[in-house]
């Protein structure tokens, strides 16, 4: 009897203690109904059995009220929007760097600014002020695309460095989860409660679904496994590192694949370790498509416009002279090697060589041609020929690897004008100049020989091929090649490219097989061609191909006779780096008179058979100039802007409006998912969040409970008084 009454009593004593631990979670609940990242806890009961008979109850366990699916799902949106939130604050940098087509600072306000002065100094080619105007809107274009792509590389270098900032970031959370995890692991063990310990865990996991992508599972012992959606571990057995150098500067041309940016890594500081191309979302992969695309892409449309600008610019300015014409004229082509580099005249055109007098009358005149002996002619023979036609009025060098021609003689300056043919008078029209830049006329060099014959560069007018008389000028060497865009698919033909540069001569050559990806051609240079690294790198929606000497020597790309690769592939010397150098001549900027407003012109009624003059108010070249800009120009696709015919002022609205394109779309995709995140975080805080009027409703419950408990065991103990008494 008293067993029965003892047991009963240990039954009833285990309903109390259950209900009053029960009572104590759910004041905690309560307490914590305002604290971020808790979860409602549930104290979990079962009946204890002792010899297979009803013993009272015992606690199960303590488990939390969350929706792990629903909380993958929240934890998914909160990287996307990361990625996308980073990426607008960039955004709106980039708006108020370009500014609106119709604002004064805008690069399209510019242009026509620059048309403007223009077609203003065509009406008065001899007008002071109109040359200085032109001038300043000319350099006010450089100083723009300068600007900008100073405003762009410092906004990469800003981005890398805040990936470094991540990366730390990364770790702490890395660390903190494990810590979480090995304490969840350790009281599992004994039976100790963990669910505060999930919470904290979860918090931690929050947060660092923001940084990275990840994925994520939980082991039998409560253990946490994490790892990117690319597969890499970041908590296994231990928390991993990972780890990034940001860069000290940045220029145009550097890019993660050409090993100008530190790679993201996670443990191992290896090469395999890689993720930065692996990175889905979070803010760690915002980051690196603002370094490694959406900025580069920017360049990219900037750099093509400003060679555009360039190239078209210098062509018509070199057309033509100040009046009366030039004394000096010092190019802007290196050459690697003078000697043997050669030009041939296409067809039956010519340049015409005239020194005028003080008045821009002429005083003697030949052609290069003539003077040279043949249609072509190494770069060393055109320099002399020229010299020895020149006499004592001046001479024509070979400085620094470049053309110079100097007029020493009073009151003489030179012009060149590109004609049909070789007889005086003939009709202008740009001479057609055949560039053999591997010198393959001569059989062998340096014990080489060479393959190829024939012309590896084509250029329209013979002072432009020089650059003797450019606008614009930049400082950049030739010693980075580029592909235009190509798909990533691209595939080869059969190929062998030869590769030279100023210092050594010959650095190799290497052979290409059919159907070879722009990735093998690219691994094959690097690891077989002295001094040159070539690397693939995105652009919109392509890649290009880049070809760079390694210690910054001139350099020159050409391919066997027949062969039609680097046709194709459109290699030319890059011009990834103008936006960023271009400038006007500094001549011509310390004195706009030495803008070039009209050319040599035939007057048939002078002299026995005629004559070429200058004259002051010839507006021939300033007019040519001015029609260019206004009319339609074919750009090559560049920063995800495809081909395009149209006007230089339209190009730079085409970039201007892109961009605010690209901003204004990552805006809506940001509010859409800040909405989806927000209301999957309401839902699951809701579902794991503390109900206070559920809450008083079991506290109700549960102190009915515990009064019945206690009610028995009053009961039992004055049952135990009855048979205490009936004893004595």
């Amino acid at each position: 009897m008293t067993g029965n009454i003892t047991l009963a009593l240990r039954t009833a004593q285990s309903g109390l203690l259950a209900s009053q631990q029960a009572m104590n979670t759910v004041s905690n609940n309560v307490a914590n109904v305002n604290t971020k990242g808790y979860s409602r806890k549930v104290l979990n009961l079962e009946a204890r059995v002792l010899a297979g008979a009803g013993a009272g109850v015992q606690i199960s366990e303590i488990t939390r009220k969350v929706d792990e699916g629903l909380i993958k799902s929240m934890r998914l949106e909160f990287s996307t929007f990361q990625k996308l939130d980073i990426q607008d604050t960039f955004y709106g940098r980039m708006q108020e760097m370009f500014g609106s087509p119709e604002d004064n600072t805008s690069l399209s306000h510019t242009m026509s600014q620059f048309v403007t002065a223009m077609e203003t100094l065509g009406v008065s080619p001899d007008g002071t002020l109109e040359q200085s105007e032109m001038v300043r809107w000319g350099e006010e274009i450089a100083i723009k695309l300068r600007l900008m792509t100073s405003t762009i590389q410092e906004l990469r270098l800003q981005a890398d460095m805040a990936i470094s900032e991540v990366a730390t970031d990364i770790n702490n959370q890395l660390a903190n989860i494990h810590d979480l995890s090995d304490k969840i692991v350790r009281n599992s063990s004994v039976k100790l409660d963990t669910s505060d310990l999930r919470d904290q865990r979860d918090t931690e996991l929050d947060t660092l679904s923001k940084l990275v992508d990840i994925r994520y599972y939980y082991r039998g012992d409560g253990d946490a496994v994490v790892f990117t959606s690319g597969g890499r571990t970041l908590i296994g057995n231990g928390a991993q590192t990972v780890t990034h150098n940001s860069a000290t500067a940045v220029s145009s041309h550097s890019t993660h694949a050409g090993g100008a940016f530190s790679a993201i890594k996670v443990g191992t500081s290896i090469a395999g370790n890689d993720i930065t191309n692996e990175v889905r979302s979070g803010k760690l992969k915002g980051l690196v498509e603002l370094r490694d695309q959406v900025l580069t892409d920017l360049q990219s449309q900037v750099d093509e416009l400003a060679a555009e600008a360039r190239d078209v610019t210098n062509q018509i300015h070199n057309r033509g002279v100040p009046f009366p014409g030039m004394r000096t004229m010092t190019g802007t082509r290196e050459f690697i090697n003078t000697a043997n580099q050669t030009i041939t005249f296409n067809g039956t055109g010519d340049t015409r060589l005239v020194l005028f007098d003080q008045n821009g009358d002429q005083v003697k005149t030949t052609t290069v041609r003539t003077q040279v002996g043949s249609a072509s002619g190494t770069i060393a023979a055109v320099a002399a020929a020229i010299n020895t036609w020149l006499g004592g009025d001046g001479s024509a060098t070979i400085a620094n690897n470049k053309l110079e021609i100097s007029v020493t003689a009073a009151n003489r300056s030179l012009a060149m004008r590109d004609e049909t043919t070789s007889t005086a008078g003939s009709t202008h029209q740009d001479s057609t100049i055949e560039f053999d830049s591997d010198f393959s006329n001569a059989t062998s060099i340096s014990g080489v020989t060479i393959a190829d014959t024939g012309a590896d560069e084509v250029v329209k007018g013979f002072a432009n091929f020089f650059g003797l008389n450019d606008f614009y000028v930049d400082t950049q060497l030739d010693n980075i090649f580029e592909a235009n865009v190509q798909s990533s698919t691209y595939a080869a033909s059969a190929a062998t490219l030869n590769f030279r540069d100023l210092s050594t001569g010959s650095l190799g050559s290497q052979a290409v097989t059919a159907g070879d990806s722009l990735a093998t051609i690219a691994l094959n240079i690097t690891t077989n061609i002295t001094n040159v690294t070539a690397t693939v790198v995105p652009d919109g929606a392509g890649v290009r191909l880049r070809i760079l000497h390694d210690n910054g020597s001139a350099l020159v790309v050409t391919q066997n006779r027949g062969n039609t690769l680097l046709d194709s592939l459109g290699l030319h010397s890059a011009d990834v780096r103008v936006g960023g150098q271009l400038k006007v001549r500094p001549d011509i900027l310390s004195s706009s008179s030495n803008v070039s407003r009209g050319a040599a012109q035939w007057d048939s009624t002078r002299g026995a058979v005629g004559e070429y003059i200058t004259s002051r108010g010839d507006d021939t070249i300033i007019q040519a100039l001015a029609e260019a800009f206004t009319s339609t120009n074919t750009f090559d696709e560049a920063g995800g802007i495809g081909d395009k015919t149209i006007s230089f002022n339209n190009y730079a609205t085409s970039i201007v409006s892109r961009n605010a394109s690209l901003g204004d779309a990552n805006k809506v995709s940001l509010d859409f998912h800040e909405s989806l995140s927000q209301s999957l975080e309401f839902k699951s805080d809701s579902f794991r969040g503390v109900n206070m009027d559920e809450e008083m409703a079991n506290l109700i419950s549960l102190q009915q409970s515990f009064t019945a408990a206690a009610r028995v065991i009053s009961t039992i103990q004055r049952m135990f008084d009855t048979l205490a008494n009936m004893i004595d």
